[in-house]
């Protein structure tokens, strides 16, 4: 970890100082997690090349624009990286839409319904993870406009890398439904669910550990699958 000096400023204040204290007494674990993270996605990028390619296809064939989703999000130290997911969405869905999705929302491709159900839209992120802008487990990378609008505190979720899933992600599955009925989709998602779900995101890092991780893991194969 850096020196706290030397984090972004928005980074040094007494919020996230409780947080990053705890962190760096857990170096051992935050190695172990990334040498953990080399290791598994390698060996998912060889176990599921065929399928990752299989859907590359089918988004490609059934409607119209480019196989792959790139949003520029925020991970670690406040680093901005782009996001890969598979594409679920009608081309230019952002310049006709909120930021997040609801779940009736009709910019959502056939395909992509399905994807997103088994979060299978997610898989390309695996590429993300060896770069090192994401991990398998940590809190979900938002967009600059969202974080911009952080407190204080949930500056201290960004002092890990984003995650492929999370707890929060776990408890908030449903999100999609819970910002259906809402008029202003993106006001809505900032003032009540990110507050929320920033509970579970700071309760994660206060009390980070490898084998946490793990089960977090399994409890998101369970919950996609089971």
């Amino acid at each position: 970890m850096r020196a706290f000096e030397k984090l972004p400023q928005q980074f040094q204040c007494d919020e996230v100082r409780h947080y990053y204290e705890i962190l760096s007494g857990k170096r051992g674990g935050l190695i172990a997690k990334r040498i953990t993270d080399i290791i598994l996605a390698v060996i998912m990028l060889a176990v599921l090349i065929i399928p990752i390619i299989v859907i590359a296809f089918a988004v490609k064939l059934t409607s119209k624009g480019p196989v792959l989703f790139r949003q520029v999000r925020v991970t670690k130290y406040a680093k901005r990286f782009k996001i890969l997911k598979f594409r679920t969405m009608v081309e230019n869905a952002e310049q006709v839409g909120s930021l997040v999705t609801s779940e009736g929302d009709s910019r959502v491709t056939k395909i992509g319904r399905f994807l997103r159900k088994y979060r299978l839209d997610e898989l390309p992120q695996i590429f993300n993870v060896l770069s090192g802008n994401m991990s398998f487990v940590g809190t979900r990378p938002e967009v600059v406009s969202y974080v911009e609008r952080y407190s204080p505190e949930y500056y201290a979720t960004l002092l890990m890398p984003a995650g492929i899933t999370s707890l929060a992600a776990i408890m908030y599955k449903d999100e999609e439904k819970l910002l259906d009925s809402e008029e202003n989709v993106d006001e809505t998602y900032i003032n009540k669910v990110l507050p929320e779900k920033m509970k579970y995101n700071l309760l994660y890092t206060e009390n980070f550990g490898f084998f946490s991780d793990i089960k977090l893991m399994l409890k998101t194969v369970k919950e996609v699958f089971i």
